[in-house]
């Protein structure tokens, strides 16, 4: 009898162990979103540099500066694809974003670090980003339902979203095709 209970001890902790492991893991890497975003032809990268005009509203968007003076993006046939990371609770959420005609046209979790929060990278929560835009006081133009479990996650996936939108924008009005 006494063995059985040890069997079940060790079950329990096991289970218990489990369950508080990080929920981390790079599920596509950068390169790879890009290429798959392009059909696998990416074109070259880009540059913005984050200029002073922008700093402000990249702040207002992040509730933080962005901490770099330039950011990459590839764009091709007025499509611009964005590798950008935000922190969630603790580390940073690496997120794939493609902005086409001034709407979101996808987001998706690259590597996430952090041990909660998880969920927001499945379609069911992503979709609902699926041709969202920026207003003019730049939130965007919908309600991002949030994930039990998940709020920091899904604040950081809801900021980066705007971020793309405003600096396709930049993109737009400054770089020639």
């Amino acid at each position: 009898m006494a063995v059985m209970n040890v069997r079940y001890l060790i079950l329990l902790f096991f289970l218990i162990a489990s369950a508080n492991l990080p929920a981390t893991g790079t599920y596509q890497e950068p390169d790879e979103f890009i290429a798959e975003v392009f059909a696998g032809d990416p074109p070259a990268p880009r540059v913005l540099w984050v200029k002073k005009n922008l700093r402000e509203p990249i702040k207002e968007i992040m509730g933080h500066s962005l901490g770099s003076l330039r950011v990459r993006y590839w764009a091709q046939d007025g499509k611009v694809a964005w590798i950008l990371e935000e922190i969630g609770k603790d580390l940073p959420i690496t997120t794939g974003l493609v902005v086409n005609n001034g709407k979101l046209e996808r987001i998706k979790v690259l590597i996430f670090r952090e041990s909660r929060g998880w969920e927001v990278r499945h379609n069911f929560f992503t979709n609902q980003f699926n041709d969202a835009a920026l207003t003019n006081v730049y939130e965007l133009d919908r309600n991002i339902d949030g994930v039990s479990g998940a709020t920091l996650s899904v604040r950081a996936l809801t900021r980066l979203a705007r971020l793309a939108l405003f600096l396709t924008q930049q993109v737009n009005t400054d770089v020639p095709p």
